[in-house]
């Protein structure tokens, strides 16, 4: 037993007779641990993506919203009398009536 901990930590076991064995092992282990250094990158990317993603849709949402009160702000007929009062155009005090047509 002590002496295979030794074989072991001098690294005997790679240049034994079945070392093939042993590097084919080593170079399997060594690419698998690559590939999953490289997928835990990855998912790590995605996630940094998708919060900047919600943070700039949460900041789309908010320029909408504020759009569409400046655009209600300004479809208000006060603020449409405002902009055209000074143009000289002012609200009739006739009120609007009705024009029905009856087809014979």
């Amino acid at each position: 037993m002590k002496k295979n901990i030794a074989n072991i930590l001098k690294g005997r076991f790679l240049v034994d007779e079945d070392a093939f064995k042993n590097w084919r092992m080593i170079i399997f282990l060594s690419v698998l641990t690559l590939v999953m250094i490289a997928s835990s990158h990855r998912a790590d990317e995605k996630v940094h993506e998708i919060a900047r993603l919600k943070q700039e849709v949460t900041e789309l949402r908010s320029e909408s919203v504020d759009a569409r009160v400046n655009l209600w702000k300004l479809k208000t007929s006060s603020s449409v009398e405002r902009a055209l009062g000074s143009r000289g155009v002012k609200p009739s005090a006739v009120p609007p009536k009705k024009i029905i047509v009856i087809e014979q």
